[in-house]
């Protein structure tokens, strides 16, 4: 055995409560070194009646390790644990202090969960888990009340620009919510609502009022009621890293400098405000003069951001927050964040956009769920870009979901595309077999899926400002074939439970190959999804229990045989096969 590759801790993704009777242990190995790896596990007041070895199994493999996982279910709520290592013949006993080839004699040694203390369980929301995401920016959707549009709006359907404006607004929405349902999407992310003076409105001027170009907070509570009564859930864009040049507290710092009583709410280092060689003297976003950054450290702005996290969903009765620049805010900030919101709301979605590994900010103390931007380089980086290869696909996959407790994943929001890249289509040089083969893995993996506004209607557009484009409507100019592959796919999986919290499991995903299968199962119920990234055909197979199987979009039935199933896949083609 290599020990130096063991590896766990008891906290974080490694032993935590995924709900008020259950507990997830997991280890590192390293790969395909160990047969068997067990947990020794019990009540540390009633060690000798209650201890047992629980088999774990593993959950993931990345390129140099294996995480095994159990579930263990405390008959009083907390735990004494070590793990039992096997390899052939050879035994060793894990210890909170050592590896021992003996069975520990004292259980003080163990490794401990003190207590499942309820309030401590980090619980997202249930209903992200069956969410179908849809993403609008708001200028670029439709226009359905010219009587708002700001000065220089251009006709529908024009190039768009950094600084350009088209009319769209929150009406527009209203209009075509009978689009969205079609579709099959129960949740909305919208882009930033608040006053603010782009056509992006990442530039904060009033975060308690509706941009005038958008409609007012009587045409939201209408939007929100309208989606509400459909089934659709509303997420809002929050900007707390930072507010527009145009803020009330920001223009009376420029003119007052240090006289100014709003000096402290943001980061000043030095008097007066001004740029010099593109640096501001003032921190920002990036070196962004027109974005200067809160001080939400300062008792006054955390109470004004507080108030309106608290206001819109009091009032408008959204279901959630998309956080922008959500590492760069101080995480006291988010905890207190957190109680206010989940006060007014238990139910609300609280979601951060950060690009990178998260775990800090996924403890149950401040974010639900964060942008799951290592899934969409994972995904573009195998089939749209080619640099990855089934198995490094799969070990990429693998160290992402090791990373993050299982209720993290199961409400992480995946995304391929958005306002900040370009389009899917793009991406995939127009090759829509590709776009599908993407859509395919974005729609059967763990967390909720986000379709970026046209992309079901075949959009394109290079990265921003490109990818912002106005919406199509014309019917003769959408492309309704993949409008319907849309359509199914969200359908499939809302058929199959196991497509939104099941396990997942690589079936087929081997070293320079460009063909993979992997395995979602909950319960009783199976689903396998194969994709060929290729422009050849190709045949998978994978070991199976069940004899038969049949292929959700074609209904065609495939029969294994002598428990393997083969499954022929033409270029660039896929299959999502359910036990039949």
């Amino acid at each position: 055995m290599l020990l130096e590759a063991v590896y766990h801790r008891p906290k974080l993704n490694w032993a935590y409560a995924y709900d008020k009777e259950t507990i997830h242990l997991r280890i590192r190995t390293k790969k395909n070194d160990l047969s068997h790896v067990y947990a020794w596990a019990g009540d540390k007041y009633a060690w000798d009646r209650t201890r047992e070895l629980v088999p774990m199994r593993v959950m993931a493999s990345d390129e140099m390790f294996d995480y095994w996982e159990c579930n263990v279910k405390p008959p009083y709520r907390r735990l004494k644990y070590g793990f039992l290592l096997q390899k052939g013949s050879e035994k060793l006993w894990m210890t909170e202090y050592e590896f021992t080839p003996d069975m520990p004699t004292n259980p003080d040694r163990l490794f401990e969960i003190p207590y499942i203390n309820p309030v401590d369980v980090y619980t997202p929301p249930a209903w992200v888990k069956d969410a179908v995401f849809y993403q609008i920016f708001p200028e670029r959707f439709a226009n359905g009340d010219t009587s708002n549009d700001p000065e220089g709006t251009l006709p529908w359907g024009g190039k768009p620009e950094r600084d350009n404006f088209f009319g769209g607004d929150l009406q527009g929405v209203i209009d075509h919510l009978d689009h969205l349902t079609e579709l099959g999407v129960n949740a909305i992310y919208f882009t930033p609502l608040f006053a603010a003076t782009t056509n992006h409105k990442y530039d904060t001027e009033d975060y308690l009022k509706i941009d005038p170009q958008f409609g007012d907070a009587e045409t939201l509570k209408k939007l929100v009621k309208l989606c509400h009564d459909r089934g659709i859930r509303i997420l809002l864009d929050a900007v707390f890293n930072h507010s527009g040049g145009t803020f009330a507290p920001f223009l009376d710092v420029q003119e007052k400098g240090e006289a100014s009583k709003y000096k402290d709410w943001f980061h000043v280092n030095s008097f007066p405000l001004e740029v010099k060689d593109g640096i501001p003297s003032y921190d920002a976003f990036s070196f962004e003069a027109h974005m200067p950054k809160l001080n939400t450290g300062h008792p006054e702005v955390k109470e004004y951001l507080l108030k309106v996290a608290e206001y819109w969903i009091k009032e408008v009765g959204i279901d959630g927050w998309r956080l922008d620049v959500a590492n760069e805010v101080d995480q006291g900030f988010w905890r207190e964040f957190r109680k206010v919101v989940k006060n007014v709301n238990p139910d609300a979605y609280i979601l951060g956009e950060i690009w990178h590994e998260s775990s800090p900010w996924l403890q149950g103390d401040q974010f639900d769920a964060v942008m799951n931007y290592p899934f969409t380089f994972a995904v573009t980086d195998f089939i749209v870009n080619g640099t990855l290869d089934a198995g490094g696909f799969a070990s990429a996959i693998a160290v992402q979901l090791s990373r993050y407790p299982q209720q993290a994943s199961e409400v992480a929001f995946n995304l391929i595309d958005s306002h900040d890249t370009a389009r899917l289509l793009t991406l995939c040089d127009g090759n829509k077999d590709k776009l599908k083969l993407a859509a395919v893995s974005l729609f059967t993996y763990m967390g909720t899926p986000c379709i970026y506004y046209g992309d079901e209607i075949g959009m394109d557009g290079g990265p921003d400002p490109d990818c912002r484009k106005c919406m199509v409507w014309e019917p003769e100019q959408q492309d309704r074939e993949l409008f319907a592959f849309y359509q199914r796919l969200i359908q499939i999986r809302k058929d199959h439970p196991a497509l939104r919290t099941g396990t997942i499991k690589f079936l087929s995903a081997g070293k320079g190959e460009t063909k993979l299968a992997y395995e979602r199962r909950l319960g009783d119920e199976t689903v396998i999804v194969m994709l060929n990234n290729d422009s050849t055909i190709q045949s998978i197979e994978v070991d199976v229990y069940e004899n038969s199987w049949k292929d959700e979009f074609t209904g065609k039935v495939w029969n294994a045989e002598r428990g393997k199933l083969s499954v022929r896949l033409p270029a660039y083609g896929f299959a999502i096969l359910s036990a039949k």
